[in-house]
């Protein structure tokens, strides 16, 4: 914990690590603090050295809190937006501290007071002003330079897999392409090869199957694989006691015993290089109980916490794990799983934020709406509502014969 908390505490300058935990402890208590629990008839705000009171007080501070939230994040993943506007903002708190004393205070020498804090606050803003470089949009390292050569995506014949793999040969990494249907597996290596000049190996082969994966590892066997892409998986539609047993079977050894072959035949080659990568595509479904998607809810908790751990186990070692959590994604997972059409995010933006947020966090959600399902109504709601709230949706999608 210490060596990964002095690893990206080191990404920018200590006056700056200041600033990034005093957004967080206004973002997270004192701001919350003072809009819920501090008296209206005693609560102040100031903007550009105005004091606001009452009402308008509280108003004010929602968006306090946005600022001060966008700055936690901002600080921490050093976000290009930063620059201007984090410098805007002290500035205009710069301005505050040298006005508000000669507003409102009446003693000898408030002019002075106004221009000692005005000059004070202004250090920082002069220093996130000159700090443009740090935010600047940085190309990451290329994949291929990062972890290797190789790449293994299951799932790849549709939908985030395929998207996977294309992301990937556009930086560089050759791709060993898995799933059951070889036509598409051999269009998309062709595309890849030719777009990108990346190698392929297509493997056709059903990994619902103890042979399918032994069959997929015998043929990367002679390849050094830098990614795993544990993308595979397919969901199941419908009341549990009307689900064919085998196809439930079969969505336990696709969904969880399958990635964790693959991580656990894998893994100890990436250790012993000190570099690789292994993205578990789970799913916000397994962040919550999700009626009429029952076992499907379940291997995919089993996914995101699988690579959570694997990822505080592997720290230090170069080896980076994460778990992206996707919602409703444009694909061919809601036909296949039997539900009813309903609309999604593209699979290119769910990979863009996969790729983006690798090796910086353990797992990631793609989109807002997502995010506040997985995070908000699961942390205020008791767990007997969440699951009465989620049947209500998963019905609406869900075909009435199998209600």
């Amino acid at each position: 914990m210490g060596s990964w908390i002095r690893h990206h505490l080191s990404r920018r300058p200590g006056w700056m690590n200041a600033l990034m935990l005093f957004c967080a402890f206004m973002a997270l208590i004192y701001v919350p603090w003072d809009l819920f629990v501090k008296p209206i008839a005693v609560d102040e705000e100031v903007w550009f050295g105005v004091r606001f009171h009452g009402v308008w007080a509280k108003a004010l501070e929602i968006p306090h809190w946005f600022v001060y939230a966008a700055g936690m994040v901002g600080f921490w993943r050093l976000h290009s937006w930063m620059w201007p506007w984090a410098a805007v903002y002290s500035g205009q708190v710069a301005l505050s501290m040298l006005i508000w004393p000669m507003l409102y205070q009446e003693a000898a020498g408030s002019w002075v007071i106004g221009l000692v804090a005005g000059a004070a606050f202004m250090l920082p803003t002069l220093g996130l002003w000159n700090a443009r470089d740090l935010f600047r949009d940085k190309k990451r390292k290329p994949l291929c330079e990062r972890y290797g050569d190789w790449a293994l995506v299951t799932g790849a014949s549709a939908g985030i897999g395929s998207e996977f793999a294309r992301a990937l040969a556009r930086e560089g990494v050759s791709c060993v392409l898995a799933a059951r249907r070889e036509d598409r597996l051999k269009e998309l290596g062709e595309e890849i090869a030719r777009d990108h000049g990346v190698d392929f190996r297509t493997v056709p082969v059903d990994l619902s199957t103890a042979t399918g994966v032994e069959l997929l590892l015998s043929q990367v066997a002679d390849l050094e694989i830098g990614m795993l892409v544990n993308n595979a998986g397919f969901g199941y539609t419908g009341r549990f006691d009307k689900q064919d047993r085998d196809r439930l079977s079969q969505m336990v050894q696709l969904n969880c015993a399958a990635p964790v072959a693959l991580a656990a035949e894998l893994l100890p080659g990436m250790r012993e290089r000190g570099r690789g990568a292994v993205i578990f595509t789970g799913s916000v479904a397994g962040s919550q109980p999700l009626p009429l998607h029952a076992l499907y809810s379940a291997t995919k908790s089993f996914d995101n916490l699988l690579a959570e751990g694997l990822w505080g186990e592997l720290q230090g070692t170069g080896v980076d794990v994460l778990a992206l959590l996707p919602g409703a994604t444009e694909s061919e997972f809601v036909e296949a799983a039997g539900g009813l059409p309903h609309a999604g995010e593209p699979p290119e933006r769910v990979v863009e934020v996969a790729l983006d947020a690798l090796g910086f966090q353990p797992s990631v959600i793609s989109g807002w709406f997502n995010w506040l399902r997985a995070n908000l109504a699961f942390r205020i709601m008791p767990r007997s509502w969440l699951a009465l709230v989620a049947r209500d949706f998963t019905e609406k999608t869900t075909p009435e014969e199998m209600h």
